[in-house]
């Protein structure tokens, strides 16, 4: 099975958001995918299928621990992969649920369409402060949709200092699939910095996120009274990305390196 390693949200490799990009000759059950999934060990690995009519293929994704709807940083993956291999600059990705994750080639960077959630006020989580290491937030929303926390702190520098207690964490809060902590930009780069911390998918700190975007984007552009922001992950490997709230979407823009390309060999059972 054709496999690739793709740093994601990133010009330069070992920084960014690994993602495996997996293209299977055959269907693959989900149970096999989620052994792939576990033997690569990235967050996020996907894998790709032509669709049964038309141009487009069927993507879905697996952490080590289960399958989830939705991931940007592995779709962008996929865009790249095909882009490269293919030197096609457009492709659409529907994924599970059906929805539909349209890419394309700008000029330098990949565009990617994703849907736009709302957002829920939530009365602040005490235990999630503690074990976050805050004493106090300035808002706390939930998605619904994406069954995240999100939390804004006042300072990007104390983002960045962040060191969760895990296993605190998980006790926490039942439920959900992660949290995350974001605050205003402390220069004029960034519109806003953001960490992602889901350790109930099997990863403690996801390194950059695109798929929080489909509600993050619309917090900070509502916040702002602007539509085109910046956002940098203040992860270890750290990462960047351009956002646009639209009508009924959001377009999510980053760059991509390809690291590795080989083959993933699968039992003639395994499918």
């Amino acid at each position: 099975m054709q496999t690739y390693f793709v740093d994601s949200f990133t010009t330069t490799r070992f920084a960014g958001n690994p993602a495996a990009v997996c293209l299977p000759a055959h269907e693959l059950s989900a149970a096999t995918m989620q052994q792939v999934a576990r033997e690569i060990g990235f967050s996020e690995t996907a894998f790709l299928r032509p669709a049964a009519t038309g141009s487009g293929y069927r993507i879905r994704f697996f952490t080590p621990k289960q399958e989830i709807p939705l991931c940007g940083h592995a779709t962008l993956a996929a865009a790249k992969v095909l882009f490269e291999t293919t030197g096609r600059r457009q492709a659409l990705f529907v994924n599970h649920a059906g929805i539909e994750l349209p890419c394309e080639q700008a000029e330098d960077s990949i565009r990617m369409r994703f849907p736009v959630y709302p957002t829920e006020a939530l009365p602040v989580p005490a235990a999630v402060l503690q074990a976050l290491g805050l004493a106090t937030c300035l808002a706390a929303r939930y998605s619904q949709r994406n069954k995240i926390i999100l939390l804004e702190i006042a300072s990007a520098a104390a983002l960045a200092e962040l060191q969760p207690d895990f296993e605190a964490l998980l006790r926490a809060y039942d439920g959900i699939n992660g949290v995350l902590v974001t605050a205003p930009g402390d220069t004029p780069a960034y519109d806003f910095h953001y960490r992602y911390f889901w350790p109930w998918a099997g990863t403690n700190e996801d390194p950059v996120t695109g798929g929080v975007h489909t509600f993050l984007t619309k917090y900070w552009a509502d916040k702002l009274g602007k539509p085109h922001l910046r956002a940098f992950q203040s992860s270890l490997r750290t990462g960047h990305m351009r956002t646009e709230l639209l009508a009924d979407g959001v377009h999510i823009y980053g760059e991509a390196v390809l690291v590795l390309a080989g083959t993933f060999y699968l039992e003639p059972h395994e499918h």
